[in-house]
């Protein structure tokens, strides 16, 4: 089964966006064939970074890594749903009230 993972970069919690220049090398490195890098949205308030897994739980753990060495795990929240669903189940932050939308 076939799963999108997003995550979601709040702009207004990012000191900057530098590290978007190379996330995605990074995150390919620490993830390996495992995930395939689907590309960005980008709108005023947030950046959504998509990827294709298997195991979505355990790929955002591994990228969790990532983003926690880059700085910016504080200003990210992230999801998955079924590759062309449209229900999404939240992984971070854990314990999220908020319902995990797409603009």
């Amino acid at each position: 089964m076939e799963y999108q993972l997003v995550i979601k970069f709040w702009r207004k919690s990012l000191a900057n966006e530098v590290f978007l220049a190379t996330i995605e090398s990074e995150l390919k490195e620490a993830l390996g064939n495992t995930v395939e890098l689907e590309g960005y949205d980008v709108s005023p308030k947030e950046i959504n970074l998509f990827m294709l897994t298997p195991d979505p739980r355990h790929s955002f753990r591994r990228a969790r890594d990532v983003l926690e060495r880059l700085g910016v795990v504080q200003g990210i929240s992230a999801a998955f749903r079924l590759s062309g669903g449209a229900r999404f189940t939240s992984v971070w932050p854990l314990r999220n009230t908020r319902k995990f939308t797409l603009p």
